[in-house]
């Protein structure tokens, strides 16, 4: 989920990068710090929107850069258990499918596909189910439930984020609207 939140940081400005604008700097600074990182607790900060407040700065003794406490707004995304959520498949694999949703990737087991029993077609690079004969390929849209999150600050790109598409209202956007003009019928 995105959220908006309001946070606090001290933020290092190098000699280099004084006599500017300090809200620009301090703005930039921020960025380059922060946005990207994850936080267990924040999730991914995705951008750095305003800067509410900049107290005034400090020096430390044997450094010439100068420390401003700030406040600021910022765009955070964490993926929350139970989250129902859309995504495009970035990659099919032989145990499921990665979807990206926003700044980290899901897993979606094979097992969590669909109540088929679903195989791997490598020469097509998808994922078939073996009754129904629907199938998950690269750049197909779905509604996805987030059932497992398990975030890595120090590797961002090692978080597990664990995917079901097993229940009513769930599953590849195509599938889905055909089962709704099914219904109108």
């Amino acid at each position: 989920m995105y959220r908006k939140m309001r946070l606090i940081d001290t933020v290092r400005i190098p000699p280099d990068k004084l006599g500017g604008k300090i809200g620009q700097v301090v703005k930039s600074a921020l960025e380059e710090k922060l946005e990207g990182r994850t936080d267990k607790t924040l999730g991914s900060i995705v951008a750095i929107t305003d800067i509410v407040e900049i107290k005034g700065g400090r020096i430390l003794v044997g450094d010439g850069a100068v420390y401003y406490d700030t406040t600021f707004d910022a765009i955070v995304y964490k993926p929350e258990l139970q989250e129902i959520l859309e995504g495009d498949i970035a990659e099919i694999v032989e145990f499921g499918a990665f979807v990206s949703m926003g700044p980290v990737d899901g897993l979606l087991h094979v097992s969590q596909i669909d109540d088929d029993y679903i195989s791997y077609d490598e020469k097509n690079a998808r994922l078939v189910g073996k009754k129904s004969n629907r199938a998950l390929a690269e750049g197909d849209s779905l509604r996805a439930r987030v059932v497992a999150v398990s975030l890595n600050e120090r590797e961002p790109k090692e978080s597990k984020i664990g995917l079901t598409m097993r229940q009513t209202a769930l599953g590849k956007l195509e599938w889905l609207e055909e089962a709704r003009k099914k219904l109108e019928e």
